[in-house]
């Protein structure tokens, strides 16, 4: 298997691990007995998850298309992209 396949099989997963974000951050949230001491606690939790399920999605989404892009257009074999502190400067 080379490279560029285990890449493809790479963005399939993230992609799948998109769709499971999704679904957390679509899930409601449930409130709690009002009687209950935790139950501001536990609904800070709750919105804290779906925020963080839904900027990982983001992140994700952006690295998958940062991905692909480079699979689709690959630099030009024996031109030189310059060194790593050239490519960071961008």
């Amino acid at each position: 298997m080379d490279t560029t396949e285990i890449k493809l099989q790479i963005i399939k997963a993230g992609e799948r691990a998109v769709r499971e974000l999704i679904k957390v951050a679509q899930e409601d949230i449930i409130k709690p007995n009002p009687d209950d001491e935790l139950a501001a606690d536990r609904l800070k939790n709750a919105a804290a998850t779906k925020k963080l399920a839904i900027f990982d999605a983001f992140e994700i989404l952006s690295r998958i298309e940062a991905e692909r892009s480079a699979l689709e257009s690959p630099a030009e074999e024996g031109k030189s992209r310059g060194g790593f502190a050239e490519r960071r400067a961008k």
